[in-house]
Order: C-alpha cells, then structure tokens, then sequence
C-alpha cells in the first residue's frame, strides 16, 4: 500500500500476494525465488531482464504462443520499425539508465542486460525500441531459444527478470531471481 507514496520503480517480495497489489498500484513487481548460489565477484551490479512480457509488452508472446514461431516472426518483420509498446519493467529499466547517466561509461557501477529468446529477424524490433526510447542496455543478448541460464553466469548477473516461471527456475540455481507475473 506503501508504493505510490514512496513513488517506487521496483517492488520485490517473496509474497505473490504482495506483488500483484504492487502491480495494481502500478509498479514494476517480482516474486523472489529462493536462490542457492549466490556468488558474483563483480563490484558492479549487474541486472538482467527478459524482453517480452518484462521490458516490452507481452503483444508478441500472445502471438507466439496463440499463434507459434512461424507467426511470431512474420509478425516481427511486419512491424520491424514500431516500437514495441512498454511493458512493466520499462520505468524500473529507465531509471537505471539515468542512475548510469551519473557515471563515464568506463566507471559505471551498473550493467544491464537484455537476456531474451528472441533471434533474427526479432532481434531489429528490439534495437529499434530501446532507440526510440533512449535507453541504453550494456549488453543484448538474441539467444534464439538456447538455455539463458549460462549466459547469464557468463555476464555476471547478481539479478535476473523474466516472466517465464521455468526460466526462473533454472537460473535461480546460481543467481537472484525475480518473476515476473503476467
């Protein structure tokens, strides 16, 4: 109940419950998974998200899954140059990129990361929006279905966004993980 008056851009709780109030009010929520191994000798925080349903609205996973792949990217390549609407991890993304904006590039204590699905041709939706809404993400990663659990290790996450429960799941072995219901 406390969100909008703390005007939070992150809400994080190991109560479902919780989070979908957070959500309610308006603010990007995850519930935290139980994780194991949490070792990152980085001194940057480094954050991970998913692409569909977390930074950008969950318009394409709709057709993917109602649809398949085949639709999923005739769909992409039509709309190729619009930008893919918000989704509930924009303002929280958006208000790190302005946390970087303090610091040179080379000294930046945060790192961000795009850890998505997506392949070619999806992959120019995605640049095309983070363009177009003036965010810069440290690394972007176009993984075409492979497992995202070791990339995420080979970035160094210390936290990791995604939507999908079994995604979540898996990287919550080795990092903290947030899900993020739709």
């Amino acid at each position: 109940r406390y969100v909008a008056a703390f005007h939070a851009h992150l809400f994080l709780s190991a109560n479902a419950e919780d989070v979908q109030k957070a959500i309610q009010a308006g603010c990007a929520a995850a519930t935290i998974i139980n994780s194991k191994n949490l070792h990152n000798e980085s001194p940057e925080l480094r954050v991970a998200f998913d692409g569909d349903a977390v930074l950008f609205s969950d318009e394409s996973q709709k057709i993917y899954d109602t649809k398949g792949l085949s639709a999923f990217d005739h769909n992409e390549k039509q709309t190729a140059t619009q930008p893919l609407p918000g989704g509930p991890f924009k303002a929280f993304l958006s208000a790190l990129h302005q946390l970087q904006q303090q610091f040179p590039p080379k000294s930046c204590p945060i790192r961000t990361a795009l850890v998505t699905a997506r392949a070619a041709p999806s992959h120019e939706r995605v640049i095309r929006t983070l363009r177009a809404w003036d965010i810069r993400i440290d690394e972007a990663l176009f993984l075409g279905g492979r497992n995202k659990t070791e990339f995420l290790q080979a970035f160094g996450a210390d936290f990791f966004f995604d939507d999908q429960r079994d995604n979540c799941l898996a990287a919550s072995e080795y990092i903290a993980t947030g899900h993020v219901p739709t």
